[in-house]
């Protein structure tokens, strides 16, 4: 559809963001829709993020979605946030309506949703979670919301080990009847228990991903077995070193985080316009290999 005086405005801040494949995504997705609407990404440093916002807001911009430096700034400038998003304290999805901003978080959502399409619900399930950054914190967080029974959350301890003993706090607070643990990486022994006890084992942190696609995390390969789900938040390579070791050790599902990815971005594409992405489309023209 051209652009005239009448196109929304969709974009991403952020930085960098010259890597970004959200502009095509998003624009893809509002030309199959017929939706009179434009997507561009914007380099925006931390420092950057109010001024951003408020040039936005200013402008008429519809929404937009949030990456790193920016979620956390985004969160505090947020006039009303969603349950997930005042939890982990980041936003990566904003709507801008009568001069409000509305904060939302689509990446818990968008595993969450990927592990439906795959048969798995994390409603009663014991999960063990490596990790305590944004993607962990997101997945933790969103899984708990949907009714998750016990959360193991394994991290080293280094500057996030506090981050994720706040968000057991802040979850088994807001979010009663789940149970929260927080354990050091370190202890292998720990882990390993805690993956036998658990139903599903997911990695979201960055060992795995490119250029460190031959580690993983998972050093005893006898902790998998055919009935733990193994997901993993790296899309880059697409099967990390433990999903291949996952499934040839038997385990029946083994997700890569392409799917996370995608329904994320299906997820903001909702809230953005009320529509739902063409996400097969999407997924065939931009996430298949």
């Amino acid at each position: 559809m051209e652009i005239n005086g009448k196109t929304e405005l969709f974009c991403l801040i952020g930085s960098p963001v010259g890597h970004s494949g959200s502009p095509a995504m998003y624009n893809y997705s509002f030309q199959k829709t017929n939706l009179n609407c434009a997507y561009l990404a914007f380099d925006v440093k931390l420092e950057e993020t109010e001024a951003a916002v408020n040039g936005l807001k200013t402008l008429g911009c519809s929404g937009f979605n949030v990456t790193m430096p920016c979620k956390t700034r985004a969160a505090e400038l947020a006039d009303e946030l969603s349950d997930a998003a005042a939890l982990i304290g980041a936003c990566n999805t904003m709507v801008i309506k009568d001069g409000k901003l509305y904060g939302h978080n689509t990446d818990g959502i968008g595993f969450v949703k990927n592990l439906k399409e795959h048969g798995v619900d994390v409603k009663d399930k014991v999960m063990t979670v490596m990790g305590a950054g944004g993607a962990a914190t997101a997945i933790q967080v969103q899984s708990a919301l949907e009714g998750a029974r016990e959360i193991h959350i394994f991290n080293r301890r280094d500057e996030f080990y506090a981050n994720a003993e706040n968000t057991a706090k802040k979850i088994e607070e807001r979010v009663p009847g789940v149970k929260v643990n927080v354990y050091p990486l370190e202890d292998e022994q720990k882990l390993y228990e805690k993956i036998g006890e658990s139903h599903i084992l997911v990695n979201a942190t960055k060992v795995g991903m490119k250029p460190m696609e031959e580690e993983s995390l998972i050093k005893d390969i006898r902790v998998f077995r055919e009935n733990l789900v193994v997901a993993d938040a790296v899309y880059n390579p697409r099967e990390t070193k433990m999903l291949q070791e996952a499934q040839a050790a038997g385990c029946k599902i083994a997700l890569g985080g392409i799917g996370m990815l995608l329904r994320q971005g299906e997820a903001a594409f909702r809230i953005f316009t009320g529509e739902n992405m063409p996400t097969e489309e999407v997924y065939e023209k931009f996430f298949r290999e």
